[in-house]
């Protein structure tokens, strides 16, 4: 394995369905303007409640890209 650098970052998703829709949107969100996403970790879950009921789903991510080399 050749030495790497990667950057990690966070992203935020939403979804009105699920965590997991939440966490899919955002990094399908992400990968139309990053390359080479590697490892997506969830850092934090939480929901928006108005009325009694769950409206919204919100998931933080800490995703990881490599750096692409010069060579």
């Amino acid at each position: 394995m050749s030495d790497s650098v990667y950057r990690v970052t966070q992203l935020i998703g939403t979804s009105t369905e699920s965590w997991e829709k939440a966490a899919q949107t955002a990094i399908q969100t992400a990968a139309s303007s990053v390359r080479d996403l590697r490892i997506a970790e969830l850092d934090k879950s939480d929901l928006v409640i108005e009325n009694g009921q769950i409206t919204h789903y919100r998931v933080r991510l800490s995703v990881s890209f490599k750096y692409e080399s010069e060579s």
